[in-house]
């Protein structure tokens, strides 16, 4: 008995150790990331088309250019829960894009306009090409981008985090990201030509003059890809570089999930099902056992 006190004291003491160490560790895990409001957060959030249509706009006219989207066809943008294109609007978009098909009867590629059933074509032939063409960083495709850039909420916030399910973490750090842009502090020196981004996860100051500084963010490849009135926004919403950022995060969501409004519908039927379920097997129990001494 006394063996199984001690050991519930330390296990007491371990987590109340972790509590009060956690927060102080996520503060110098790196910067912070604030979260936003988001349409198809929670259990029962959607996507708003008009915010994927916009966010669409922006991905084209200004992300496109470095950025690819392997694994999304043009179709898609058509496909329910998503920005809701029409079939006609669809093929125009597709239209626009020259994609590799082939081999033809001559056993050659062609370069042809694509289709709805076609993907979206990346920027660059190859990761060389796109290195090359970026000073030698890599732009990742979007595809994926919004579930990949995760960032951990630390303890006890993951615990929160699986009562509500809040799992937009990834949108919230590519909006911060995106807005993240600053001077690049003076310990930099003049000598500093990259850009400084303060909310960037994974950027590395190795200056002398930083030493003993903490300094959140850093150095990012990427030059600010957003500016005020960059893209004609249509509908009224405002042209600004913080409104863009939440609209090509939203659209990123969708593309990394595009099921996401699917698989809340069905989670919440499964829920249903399972409390309906478990009720009846509770009260065939207690008729089954009613008469039964325990």
């Amino acid at each position: 008995m006394k063996t199984m006190i001690r050991s519930a004291r330390a296990a007491l003491l371990a987590v109340a150790a972790i509590a009060v160490a956690a927060p102080a560790l996520a503060a110098g895990a790196g910067p912070h990331i604030e979260r936003q409001q988001w349409s198809f957060s929670g259990p029962f959030g959607s996507y708003d088309q008009a915010q994927l249509q916009r966010g669409f706009k922006v991905f084209k006219e200004v992300c496109a250019s470095c950025h690819g989207a392997k694994f999304l066809a043009f179709r898609n943008l058509a496909e329910e829960g998503g920005p809701g294109f029409t079939e006609d609007q669809v093929k125009v978009i597709a239209a626009e894009y020259n994609v590799m098909k082939g081999p033809n009867d001559d056993g050659e590629m062609e370069e042809l306009p694509a289709i709805p059933s076609d993907r979206f074509p990346s920027p660059f032939p190859n990761e060389q090409a796109a290195r090359a063409s970026n000073g030698g960083a890599y732009p990742p495709d979007f595809s994926t981008l919004a579930k990949a850039r995760a960032v951990a909420s630390g303890f006890p916030g993951f615990v929160f985090d699986i009562f509500t399910q809040y799992q937009e973490h990834g949108p919230d750090y590519i909006y911060n990201l995106l807005t993240g842009y600053e001077e690049a502090p003076a310990c930099f020196g003049e000598d500093f030509s990259s850009y400084y981004n303060s909310k960037f996860i994974g950027g590395s100051v190795t200056f002398e003059e930083c030493k003993g500084q903490v300094i959140p963010g850093g150095p990012i490849g990427m030059a600010p890809p957003l500016s005020e009135e960059i893209v004609e926004y249509t509908d009224g919403t405002p042209m600004t570089v913080e409104q863009y950022a939440q609209d090509v995060s939203a659209f990123m969501m969708w593309v990394a999930e595009p099921k996401l409004e699917e698989r809340k519908n069905l989670g919440f039927r499964v829920m249903i099902f399972l409390i309906i379920f478990a009720s009846l097997l509770y009260f065939t129990k207690k008729s089954v056992w009613r008469d039964v001494d325990h």
